[in-house]
């Protein structure tokens, strides 16, 4: 029998969030099972929302249909991406493969320096540093040599890449029927709602990824410049480097001033370092207050908190492509959380207004 003081505790749960539950939970065993198709899928769609805009401003110039203008679009710009790669791979990448494998002599040239050696000539950090830049030199350009002997993987890599290219097409070129598919479901007024939040959704993909590639190569190709007017031998790796660390978000700008100026500094002393920092610096407020609100606009509304927890989460997630689109992704899931608590957010500011009116 049941003591007297007991009480009887009953919890219920709605059917919407069990079902909300079972999908999350399905979704990542789905993951877990078939993470490296998952990730070409994921590739396909996220490239269909960033194509999104480009092939309606090729329809409004052209008037061509949207199945053409998708076709000429995305694959006019694959053939374009060969084309750069098949120029440009091989000697930047060599680059990047010889900057890595001098890394240690470089960290050693720094540690010897004048300004430097009272500081971290025998200090412990140094001693990290230098074992670091040597494991990288070793391990990294491998890596990268793998790269250019792709030839052995090669139909495993035209797979995917024919894969991705075609489900971004296909995408685009049936979003209209998709769009219809939805608003079949929905009850009249749900439908245009949903409508407005899929197209924000687009524009975000879209003007970020078009904003951040562009910003990129302007980042990229300033301290890349830079590093080859003061002298380097390295210029172009150190290029790719800070364009490369440009796209992730708050933080890359910082990691790739941390590669260029000791870069700098190693290979022609303090004046080269004491002007690249000042180059560093300049083009970060240069990014901030004009480049990229003139560029993108204000195509994600987050805060510098949840864009480092977001690129932190889809990071550990995805690796480097989480990091590169976490913050769209971030952005695409607020947008869904404003609009499902709009209802509850309007009816807390009618509450407070018939508080104050009262």
């Amino acid at each position: 029998m049941e003591s007297s003081g007991s009480k009887r505790v009953e919890i219920l749960l709605p059917v919407r969030t069990i079902v909300l539950l079972a999908i999350a939970i399905g979704l990542m065993v789905a993951f877990a099972a078939i993470g490296g198709t998952f990730l070409v899928v994921f590739i396909g769609i996220f490239l269909a929302f960033v194509f999104e805009y480009p092939v309606r401003f090729v329809m409004e110039k052209t008037r061509m249909s949207r199945g053409l203008a998708a076709t000429v679009t995305v694959l006019g710009t694959a053939l374009a991406v060969v084309a750069l790669m098949l120029l440009l791979l091989v000697p930047l990448v060599s680059s990047v493969r010889d900057f890595l494998q001098d890394l240690p002599e470089l960290v050693e040239g720094l540690r010897a320096s004048d300004e430097l050696s009272s500081w971290l000539g025998d200090s412990g950090a140094a001693g990290n540093v230098q074992n670091g830049a040597e494991e990288i030199s070793l391990s990294v350009p491998d890596a990268i040599s793998a790269v250019l002997g792709i030839a052995g993987d090669f139909f495993t890599v035209f797979l995917a890449g024919f894969t991705i290219l075609f489900i971004c097409l296909f995408l685009l070129t049936d979003v209209g029927n998709l769009q219809r598919s939805l608003t079949s479901v929905l009850m009249p007024g749900d439908d245009a709602r949903w409508l407005n939040v899929w197209e924000r959704v687009t524009e975000t993909i879209s003007r970020w990824a078009i904003g951040v590639i562009v910003i990129a190569t302007i980042a990229g190709t300033i301290q890349g410049t830079t590093a080859w007017l003061l002298g380097s031998s390295y210029a172009i790796a150190l290029g790719v480097i800070a364009g490369l660390l440009d796209m992730i978000p708050n933080i890359g700008a910082t990691i790739a001033g941390f590669v260029l100026v000791p870069t700098l500094w190693a290979e022609e002393g303090l004046t080269a370092a004491i002007i690249m920092l000042l180059v560093v610096l300049a083009y970060q407020q240069l990014e901030n207050n004009i480049l990229t609100p003139k560029i993108q606009g204000k195509a994600v509304q987050l805060s510098a908190f949840f864009i480092i927890v977001a690129v932190t989460l889809f990071g550990a997630l995805l690796g480097v492509l989480g990091a590169l689109t976490a913050v769209p992704l971030a952005a695409t899931i607020q947008i869904f959380i404003q609009e499902l608590t709009k209802a509850r957010r309007e009816q807390v500011d009618a509450a407070r207004a018939a508080l104050d009116a009262a």
